[in-house]
């Protein structure tokens, strides 16, 4: 057995799949705490997070300790059988680190130093901080690293949320000796950024900075950079902490609290250092399509160990508090969203929070318990949710079957990121992925993200809705797969630039060209308010944003622009690639006419994309060995009319066949055999 695998282990002690939440008791007095574990128990909750924010209470001056009572804390909890996902408190440092060395604090892009007084009051690169930090972090790995209760090691919190980039001096420092090790030499670094542009050349390593504010466009090369050494530079704060508490508590796993689809930091790298992935998801209850692109949130964090369950530690059982107006989820949205979690791999369906807060930034944030305590609609529905929740034990384990994949590069993202240097800041990264994956979602396939390197076995679909930077690596996984019999989609804007930023010799689509056969003149963007048409066969489909002239070289055309300059260019093409095929969409196509593009595409791949396609009504199917359980989800507000396979709905103990109806918010979950 590795040695993930056996700390995975420690997971199997929580009965069923997780239920429960992050759990604050230093807010609340000690004769609180009994009346919370036994409503835990009763809600079904079997696992807690906590000492988030606690480090004033757990060393209240340097190096002196209080543990005495977050020990009554968990003797408490353990009495009741709830596990605990134990943080180690290091995600804001105390005002008294602060005000000892207010070096700590970030720096804003204009040279601002943000104030104590809020969370994540700390520079990543700071060494005074890492180093305080270890210092609380082995003192808990002491403490509890073997106490019965704790089945998780919870690392600081939300890397990334309040401050991702800091531009002071010691940031500074860790940034040149960053690009020294990734450059060597000044020579290098000089060709990379391309510095003869703008007089920008630097003779020693010491005139480098940040790219702070500046009087007009920056080096997208140094900004870029700063993207991933700023992303880097998160993951070495949390790799310190995951190494100190492997040595001293290997047998306890490890992780960090994810936020979805994130831009600042590169989850592919952090998934890699952490046992197990864990999110923190809140889909919008206004935004009627939000479970779409929870839907893609879910597939990258099962992605990001390879198809591994992973765990929703945070949601919101009813509304939060940080939006412009905050709704709350309608009766039978939070369980709804949680089964979506779960259909998607989640093994917990955790909250924010157990009990309602008092006082804070988060006091009108929902909780399990709600201020009105028991009588509270929140508690009534995740009590009984807790109940349901047990019925669905044996999917614990199981994995998510998924044969289409997404590209997901977050070089690209940075890249295409920089709107003061590019040919139209409305080509936004994240729009296009969603955009994209929401296609797919409403022809009825589940989907993966994966990495622009691959691996691809397994998926017979894979679009890339946009690979600005690319490089020769790349360009060798996407040829493989397609020349193995996969069928590659290819959006636009894609392989301009290598990974320092500079345009391919020979233009878009750079080392794509003889992939995708096709060779792009010029990018043409579309002013705001604009509409253009593609002509696919008989089919009219509106873009907007952008399109391309692109000249077919060794691909065919199969859908034309329909007005404009670009009248009669080819918009779409595709081409034979060994054993398959890689089609080339250079406008800015919305998802309606994606989903005209994609569905034959899917087709020929064999896959069966819905007749009508739908928004609301969404299935999900688990696997383990010969097992299926197939999740049917009624995200619409009016009851859907769907085919379910023949098996036993898990939630009712019903035999279930052929077409049903479900409700609006309505869900089952079959289990059937493998056919």
């Amino acid at each position: 057995m590795n040695p993930t695998t056996s700390r995975l282990s420690r997971l199997e002690a929580i009965d069923g799949l997780a239920y429960g939440g992050d759990y604050n008791p230093d807010q609340w007095p000690e004769d609180v705490w009994a009346e919370d574990a036994r409503l835990m128990r009763e809600a079904g909750v079997n696992l807690v997070s906590l000492p988030v924010f606690s480090w004033p209470r757990l060393e209240p001056e340097p190096g002196r300790f209080d543990f005495s009572w977050l020990d009554r804390v968990l003797d408490v909890l353990w009495s009741q059988d709830i596990r605990v996902d134990l943080a180690t408190g290091t995600a804001t440092p105390p005002a008294w680190l602060i005000r000892a060395h207010p070096e700590i604090l970030p720096v804003t892009a204009d040279g601002v130093r943000l104030e104590f007084g809020s969370r994540q009051a700390y520079c990543p690169s700071s060494p005074v901080f890492r180093e305080h930090a270890l210092r609380l972090t082995e003192a808990m790995a002491r403490r509890y690293g073997h106490h019965d209760a704790v089945v998780l090691w919870h690392v600081s919190n939300e890397y990334g949320d309040h401050v991702s980039r800091c531009y002071c001096a010691v940031s500074a420092g860790h940034f040149r000796r960053w690009l020294q090790h990734r450059y060597e030499n000044l020579a290098t670094l000089n060709d990379a950024w391309g510095t003869t542009c703008w007089g920008q050349h630097y003779t020693d390593w010491e005139q480098i900075e940040p790219p702070r504010r500046a009087t007009g466009p920056i080096n997208p090369t140094q900004r870029l950079d700063f993207e991933r050494f700023s992303s880097d530079a998160m993951l070495e704060l949390f790799r310190a902490e995951v190494e100190l508490l492997r040595e001293r508590t290997p047998q306890l796993p490890v992780t960090t609290n994810f936020m979805s689809l994130f831009r600042e930091l590169n989850y592919w790298d952090f998934a890699a250092v952490e046992d197990i992935v864990t999110d923190d998801a809140y889909p919008d209850p206004a935004d009627p399509v939000a479970h779409t692109d929870a839907a893609l949130n879910y597939g990258l964090m099962r992605a990001l160990k390879n198809g591994q369950p992973w765990l929703l530690l945070e949601q919101a059982p009813s509304a939060v508090s940080w939006r412009d107006v905050n709704v709350p989820k309608p009766p039978g949205r939070m369980r709804l969203g949680s089964l979506h979690a779960i259909a998607h791999g989640s093994d917990a369906a955790m909250f924010f929070q157990w009990r309602a807060a008092r006082f804070g930034p988060e006091k009108f944030h929902s909780a399990m318990l709600g201020h009105r305590g028991v009588a509270s609609r929140s508690y009534q529905e995740c009590r009984d949710f807790g109940a349901e929740l047990r019925r669905l034990a044996e999917l614990k384990g199981s994995r998510v079957e998924s044969r289409v994949g997404v590209v997901v590069d977050w070089d690209a993202w940075w890249g295409l990121d920089a709107p003061d240097s590019l040919p139209s800041a409305r080509l936004d990264w994240l729009h296009l992925v969603r955009t994209w994956h929401r296609a797919l979602y409403t022809l009825g396939f589940t989907v993966d993200p994966v990495r622009a390197t691959g691996p691809f076995d397994g998926y017979d679909v894979v679009v890339a809705p946009n690979l600005y930077l690319i490089d020769d690596a790349v360009t060798a996984a996407l040829a493989g797969y397609a020349d193995q019999g996969g069928r590659l989609v290819v959006g636009p804007f894609s392989g301009v630039s290598d990974r320092e930023d500079k345009i391919h010799p020979g233009g878009a689509p750079g080392p794509l060209r003889s992939l995708l056969g096709v060779s792009v003149d010029e990018w043409w963007p579309l002013p705001d308010g604009h509409e253009g048409r593609v002509k696919l066969g008989a089919t009219t489909l509106g873009f907007t944003t952008w399109a391309e002239w692109i000249d077919a070289e060794s691909a065919d055309v199969i859908a034309t622009y329909d007005d404009g300059p670009l009248a009669g260019r080819p918009a779409i093409t595709t081409r034979r690639a060994g054993a398959g095929t890689a089609t080339y969409v250079s406008a800015g196509l919305d998802e309606a006419a994606l989903r005209q593009v994609l569905g034959p595409i899917c087709r020929d791949a064999g896959l069966t994309p819905h007749d009508t396609p739908s928004l609301d009504v969404e299935q999900v199917t688990r696997y383990r060995d010969g097992d299926r359980w197939t999740f049917i989800l009624n995200h619409g507000t009016v009851p859907a009319r769907t085919d379910v396979p023949n098996g036993t709905d898990l939630l009712t103990g019903d035999t279930v066949s052929g077409p049903v109806t479900v409700a609006p918010a309505g869900a089952l979950v079959v289990r059937h055999t493998r056919s």
